[in-house]
């Protein structure tokens, strides 16, 4: 029996190319032989291979895009159009952000024929495009510190810039254009029914965040402010800063807030006092409870969860003022604890709110759940500096928590509350 040779081109289009046709002379005639062919172990040997080569492919395009530009401003290659006036002017060592780092590349130099540097747009847009500084802050959003990144990080190129020090100054211009973003965004195209708004700490400071719910359900990160304390002034700030950027103000809102009375100063001083305050009853509940003893506290917040669960208005609050009472005799800074401002952790009720939706607008829990986002996010960073670090890093926190916003539970009962907190609007067609 002798053997032949495997030609080219035929292959076993039954078995989708996983077999291969191999020839033999037997009898004075061509036999076809199959033979397996093992895909995936070749695969495995050769896949950084071919991701190399994909990488270069990948230089050469960007090399063709730089020679095109040339080729606009100077001629072709070795066939200059003296009308463009400029020409060749060799080259030398630049680079590129490819694939979330910077690769080297030679860049092409054009000078004008009576002197001077010809900018290359295509050059400068390859180096700015903003890909690297994404690439570092989702990394570093995720939890990758910044000492491990270049460990981090596989390339099938030879890069640099993704040194500790260059990974931070990417991370700075990602974040401090996020936190420009989420301050100038406009906010007239929203028809919003409530506004949140809480507060959370970093090293002294307080970031003041508001949250806005839409009539269809819809969360909106509406603003971001710093300052020492969570005082009235800080709010009032941030408030002025939400309608500069198109909130109406001649709309009524259901304001719920954290029970601060900073916070509801700032409001009345900026929506006027006849607006819709909705405290929440999560830190109702807490600073009850921690004005009495420990053994006490959860059979207190068992009776304040019953009161705020009935449905009624005055049933709720009558409810309430028994266990004020009581408290009284148990203890008297309990009882004023509840007291104060106990009417507006009702609004919900008075506002006949649905069972469903009233669960989401009786806390800040909404906005709570993107300050567990924002603590996740922050969990790494160990010292604290100046300026404008812990709102960049809050205001990214903020963002990642954004790209997983739903729609609250008993959105479709906002439509009701809507005409409640303005009579005067035309009802709408409900959402389907």
């Amino acid at each position: 029996m002798k053997k032949g040779y495997q030609r080219s081109g035929r292959k076993s289009s039954s078995l989708g190319g996983k077999q291969r046709e191999k020839f033999e002379m037997v009898d004075g005639r061509e036999v076809a032989m199959r033979l397996p062919l093992p895909i995936a172990e070749v695969w495995e040997e050769l896949q950084a291979e071919v991701e190399r080569l994909t990488g270069e492919a990948g230089l050469k395009i960007l090399s063709a895009v730089l020679e095109d530009e040339v080729r606009q401003k100077v001629g072709a290659r070795y066939q200059p159009d003296p009308a463009l006036g400029a020409r060749r002017w060799g080259s030398q060592p630049g680079y590129v952000v490819f694939g979330g780092q910077k690769i080297g590349l030679d860049r092409p130099r054009v000078r004008k024929r009576e002197g001077g540097e010809v900018e290359l747009e295509s050059y400068r847009k390859l180096q700015q495009d903003g890909r690297m500084q994404r690439a570092v802050r989702e990394r570093l959003v995720c939890g990758l510190s910044s000492r491990k990144y270049r460990r981090a990080v596989q390339s099938v190129l030879a890069g640099y810039g993704i040194a500790r020090s260059s990974v931070s100054r990417h991370f700075v211009r990602a974040t401090a254009s996020e936190l420009a973003q989420l301050g100038e965004r406009r906010l007239e195209h929203l028809k919003l029914v409530v506004v949140m708004i809480d507060g959370i700490e970093f090293a002294g400071q307080i970031m003041i965040v508001a949250l806005g719910l839409d009539e269809e359900g819809h969360k909106h990160m509406l603003g971001l402010w710093q300052g020492a304390t969570e005082n009235a002034t800080v709010v009032k700030s941030m408030l002025e800063d939400i309608v500069g950027r198109g909130l109406d103000t001649q709309r009524k809102y259901l304001f719920v807030l954290d029970g601060s009375k900073a916070l509801r100063a700032a409001v009345e001083r900026v929506f006027g006092h006849d607006t819709d305050v909705q405290r929440c009853q999560l830190h109702k509940l807490r600073n009850v409870a921690d004005h009495l003893p420990e053994r006490c506290r959860t059979d207190w917040r068992r009776r304040m969860r019953a009161a705020y669960n009935m449905t009624d208005y005055e049933e709720a609050r009558k409810a309430l003022e028994r266990l004020w009472r009581q408290l009284v005799d148990i203890n008297p800074s309990a009882a004023r604890s509840l007291e104060e401002g106990m009417e507006e952790t009702l609004t919900v009720h008075r506002l006949s709110v649905g069972p469903l939706l009233r669960r989401t607008l009786a806390s800040t829990n909404p906005i709570e759940s993107c300050m567990s986002t924002v603590r996740k996010v922050t969990r790494r960073v160990t010292r604290w500096q100046g300026g404008d670090h812990i709102a960049r890093w809050t205001a990214a926190g903020l963002l990642e928590a954004e790209k997983g916003f739903r729609r609250i539970k008993g959105y479709r009962e906002l439509r009701a509350l809507v005409q409640k907190l303005n009579p005067s609007l035309q009802p709408q067609q409900e959402v389907a």
